[in-house]
């Protein structure tokens, strides 16, 4: 069975460059681009990892985390984040999120995280 991975930044570019990543592992990967998007696709598909921007417009990573985990707190959660945003990550690892990392970021070292999280 295919795994599925959810890829939330309202930057275009990351997650088209992500969807690439991940396809070549045979993952089904969805992207949105806001936090509605995401509580929509969570809901249709239940993917088993969501990589998560902190940062957006609209409905932030953390809010996000927050209405997630009233739905469903087993879903794996790796937050991506800009430099200088701590604070928001010990949030983040208190709502529950198994690790983040911190743009840009290394591509290997993401997909290898990814990998291990959704193997295990």
């Amino acid at each position: 069975m295919y795994k599925k991975v959810l890829v939330v930044d309202d930057q275009y570019g990351i997650r088209v460059l992500l969807k690439e990543v991940f396809s070549k592992d045979n993952l089904i990967v969805f992207q949105a681009a806001n936090g509605k998007q995401a509580l929509e696709i969570i809901r249709l598909e239940r993917p088993d990892l969501i990589l998560l921007d902190m940062k957006m417009p609209g409905m932030d990573g953390l809010e996000l985390l927050r209405r997630l985990r009233r739905l469903d707190t087993k879903i794996k959660v790796i937050m991506m984040t800009a430099y200088g945003e701590l604070d928001m990550v010990d949030e983040a690892t208190k709502l529950g999120a198994i690790g983040h990392f911190t743009k840009p970021f290394d591509i290997d070292e993401l997909r290898a995280a990814v990998i291990q999280q959704l193997v295990s």
